[in-house]
């Protein structure tokens, strides 16, 4: 099977599960919430109504940022994803400032209910049921490399951790009727939750969005890959983009200046090779050949230095 048509399939079976359990759990937070008088658990439900409209973001946008490259999008179709990943992140955040908005005019014109034992088994169902999700989505986004897949996870992690807050506010409501303030301070505290996770989605796609590059440890480990073949001397002027998930590359090696072009080249396509088969996620790298510079230092072309040369290095 065509692997961008397999991680297609994947990336849409997994959300449409995570939809329908959300679907669930939004009719049962939003009736306990509403039959059983408490309003963080009505906040939880917002919440899960919110990882609805990521579901179908994921589910339709993975046709779009799963298609190859072509002629006016040569790097391929992947920051649609980082796109997809950070509506994900600004409607979570935008969740978070509703939730904590309503709580904090129930706190100042108060209640007249607090809310009944029910809507205590409805949030510790969501908990349990959330977290498991999590971990599920988050391992398959891992195996087919999708950013918004793991956002969706993160954003089932943070459904079950605001669920967290809402079950003591609404066990503390129930068992002790005087602390009926407690359920809207839950509300509150759900509201932080949820924007936590918020930033933690969209600080990567900010990142992606402003063309950073891959970490210091993963250039480390391309330039050692790079300098493990034989006929590599050295290699210098690493430069690295993110799409969705997926790492582009340009490197310089150094080989010897008396080489023949087909040499050269065959050498070239077996470093692109061994970089884009390893386990970094590499798509493509465009290798450039360069003879030793008697300017050059001993440890920027040397094949055991496990410093790499910063990038644009002349």
């Amino acid at each position: 099977m065509n692997k961008n048509l397999q991680t297609v399939r994947t990336v849409q079976f997994v959300t449409v599960v995570g939809m329908t359990l959300n679907l669930v759990l939004v009719f049962a937070k939003a009736a306990g919430g509403w039959f059983f008088y408490s309003q963080a658990l009505l906040a939880d439900a917002v919440h899960s109504l919110s990882d609805l409209v990521t579901d179908l973001a994921v589910i339709f946008g993975v046709k779009y940022w799963s298609a190859p490259p072509d002629r006016q999008h040569p790097y391929g179709h992947g920051r649609i994803e980082t796109l997809v990943s950070a509506f994900i992140g600004i409607a979570l955040a935008a969740v978070a400032v509703g939730l904590a908005w309503d709580a904090v005019g129930t706190l100042r014109h108060g209640s007249e209910h607090g809310p009944a034992g029910f809507a205590f088994v409805i949030a510790v169902f969501s908990i349990i049921s959330k977290e498991i999700l999590f971990h599920w989505t988050r391992a398959k986004a891992r195996a087919v490399h999708s950013t918004a897949m793991e956002a969706n996870a993160w954003h089932h992690r943070s459904d079950a951790l605001s669920s967290i807050p809402a079950a003591i506010a609404i066990a503390l409501a129930y068992f002790f009727p005087k602390l009926h303030f407690v359920d809207p301070v839950g509300a509150i505290l759900v509201s932080f939750f949820v924007l936590y996770a918020a930033w933690t989605i969209v600080r990567p796609t900010l990142q992606e969005l402003s063309e950073a590059g891959v970490s210091r440890e993963d250039q480390a480990k391309i330039y050692r890959l790079a300098t493990s073949l034989s006929g590599v001397l050295g290699a210098h002027a690493l430069r690295t983009r993110n799409a969705g998930g997926a790492i582009w590359a340009d490197i310089h090696i150094i080989v010897d200046p008396d080489m023949t072009v087909r040499e050269g080249h065959d050498l070239s396509h077996q470093v692109r090779d061994l970089l884009v088969s390893s386990d970094l996620n590499i798509v493509d790298v465009v290798v450039h050949l360069e003879p030793p510079s008697p300017s050059r230092s001993k440890s920027a072309s040397s094949k055991n230095s496990d410093q790499p040369d910063l990038p644009f290095q002349s």
